[in-house]
C-alpha cells in the first residue's frame, strides 16, 4: 500500500535547478531574477520553488510583451510620405 501512495504523488513545484533548467537558462541567473522579483517564485523559507504553470504563464507573458514592444516601434515614427516641392 506504501508503494502505491508514493507513484501517486507528484510533486507540483520544482526546485531552482530544475526550474532554470526547464526554461533554459543558468540556475545563477534564475536566482538573480528571484533577487529583482522577475519571475514568480514560492518562498518556503530558505528555498525558493517553481511551478511549472506560473512559469508557463511567465513565459507567454514574456512572449507577448517582446511582440508589443516590436509594434511600438514599428510605429514609434508613423509612415514615410512623398512630399511635393513644386
Amino acid at each position: 500500500m506504501e508503494n502505491k501512495i508514493k507513484e501517486e504523488i507528484k510533486p507540483v513545484t520544482m526546485t531552482a535547478r530544475e526550474a532554470a533548467k526547464y526554461i533554459g537558462i543558468s540556475y545563477w541567473l534564475l536566482l538573480d531574477m528571484v533577487k529583482r522579483e522577475e519571475i514568480p517564485f514560492i518562498k518556503c523559507g530558505n528555498r525558493k520553488l517553481f511551478r511549472k504553470l506560473a512559469l508557463d504563464h511567465w513565459m507567454d507573458q514574456q512572449e507577448n510583451s517582446v511582440k508589443s514592444e516590436k509594434e511600438i516601434k514599428v510605429n514609434k515614427y508613423g509612415v514615410l510620405r512623398k512630399i511635393d516641392c513644386d
